[in-house]
């Protein structure tokens, strides 16, 4: 079962979002908070897997609770879900720590996957948001992708060959079957890797992978 809090100062929102997230049998709307720092309470309280965090509310931003919701010493799971497509607030959620970044208005069916895409270690965008995020380190500065090539050649071989597949977006389960192993091997090597990188999850890897020119 996967347990789930929504963070939104709509009302009509999150009981949509709960409404959603109740009808599939596997996952559990175990919290709601209307605000940032509500949000890190609950998580406090709660056991929290995945948490569905709006960006605009009032006494602590989406960015902000993303930043102590990574910090807590079970973090969950975070998917920014908002109503604006905003370029900022793309870069700025996913260098906070989010999994996930999908718009108010994507379809319900896709926002179920991808609370059991970002529950199971994998990640979620918006293809706006995708496309925004290629296009600019497609045209990374100079400075930039040095500085990722010296931390990727801290990799093995083998540890680079994964890194790749992940920055084109491939799940654990997809990158197993290309590399020929078995996938707890490939969640052993993910976790290397964030370490290595000295990143908090695998969107932030496959950003530092396109900056070095080593996604495929």
């Amino acid at each position: 079962m996967i347990r789930a809090m929504i963070v939104d100062d709509d009302a009509l929102v999150r009981l949509g979002l709960t409404d959603l997230l109740d009808g599939d049998d596997t996952i559990s709307v175990v919290a709601q908070a209307t605000d940032g720092l509500h949000a890190i309470e609950q998580a406090t309280a709660h056991r929290i897997d995945v948490a569905l965090v709006d960006v605009r509310m009032p006494r602590m931003d989406g960015i902000t609770a993303i930043k102590g919701l990574r910090a807590l010493p079970h973090p969950p799971k975070v998917i920014t879900l908002t109503t604006f497509d905003l370029d900022e607030y793309v870069y700025d959620a996913l260098a906070a720590g989010a999994d996930g970044f999908l718009l108010k208005d994507t379809d319900p069916a896709e926002i179920l996957r991808a609370v059991h895409l970002v529950a199971a270690g994998s990640a979620m965008l918006h293809p706006a948001a995708a496309r925004r995020l290629i296009d600019r380190y497609h045209h990374t500065s100079r400075p930039r992708a040095v500085q990722a090539r010296a931390r990727i050649d801290d990799l093995t071989p083998r540890e680079r060959d994964v890194l790749a597949l992940l920055a084109q977006g491939d799940t654990n389960a997809e990158v197993a079957r290309a590399l020929g192993m078995q996938e707890s091997t490939v969640k052993s090597h993910v976790s290397r890797i964030l370490t290595a990188l000295g990143v908090t999850n695998r969107v932030q890897a496959a950003l530092l992978a396109r900056d070095a020119g080593l996604a495929r």
